[in-house]
């Protein structure tokens, strides 16, 4: 199901991932279906409709409401990763339009058939995509980006979410192959722990080679 403004496909696009030394840059794209979002038991439309962007969220809450989207027959989303490697080798921004993508494309081969009234079956049409930022994407798809849409644009808040919740789980996973760095807490950005840690064990595979270098030989 799509989220339908005057009969049109819809999507929002954010990313998670462009300011952290370590790990990929991830991006979700978002459609909502145009049937209300009401589910009493969980009480979805009060949540979904309050909600901030990721970022002023606790992790706790987001955790919550990306649970509540994942299982909502009306909400569906792509995801686009792109490592670290290729971020070093086309910089961060263009990693971040690259995932962004990535996520579209995953969201229109989910969404690859529609029926129409007459029975038949064709593939589906995304026909407007909504962007947190200020550049656009390589895609032939009307398209405009907003600034700090993540404030303001209900789809992008929903991107924020799931891409923040995804990127997370990742650097979980990385975490327990390299504990040492604290990767569960601060998830690759650049907090005191995480540059203690650099200053001691040096960067491992998954930090950014590309980012400078402080006095200390240290990603900063």
């Amino acid at each position: 199901m799509f989220c339908k403004y005057k009969k049109r496909i819809v999507v929002g696009i954010d990313e998670s991932g462009r300011g952290p030394l370590a790990g990929p840059v991830t991006a979700a794209a978002v459609t909502v279906g145009a049937a209300k979002i009401k589910n009493q038991k969980l009480k979805i439309k009060n949540i979904l409709w309050r909600i901030k962007d990721s970022k002023r969220l606790t992790a706790k809450k987001r955790e919550k409401i990306y649970e509540i989207l994942k299982n909502h027959p009306e909400i569906e989303w792509g995801i686009g990763r792109v490592s670290e490697r290729v971020i070093d080798r086309i910089n961060i921004l263009q990693a971040t339009k690259l995932a962004m993508i990535k996520a579209v494309k995953k969201l229109k081969i989910k969404n690859a058939l529609v029926r129409p009234s007459d029975g038949s079956r064709k593939k589906s049409k995304i026909d407007f995509l909504i962007i947190d930022g200020n550049f656009g994407i390589d895609l032939d798809i009307p398209q405009k980006s907003v600034i700090k849409g993540d404030e303001k644009v209900f789809l992008i808040k929903l991107a924020s979410i799931i891409a923040k919740v995804t990127r997370d789980k990742t650097m979980l996973r990385y975490h327990k192959k390299y504990p040492q760095y604290g990767f569960d807490k601060h998830k690759g950005y650049g907090t005191r722990l995480h540059f203690q840690m650099l200053k001691k064990y040096g960067p491992c595979k998954i930090h950014r080679k590309s980012f400078s270098l402080g006095k200390n030989g240290i990603i900063k």
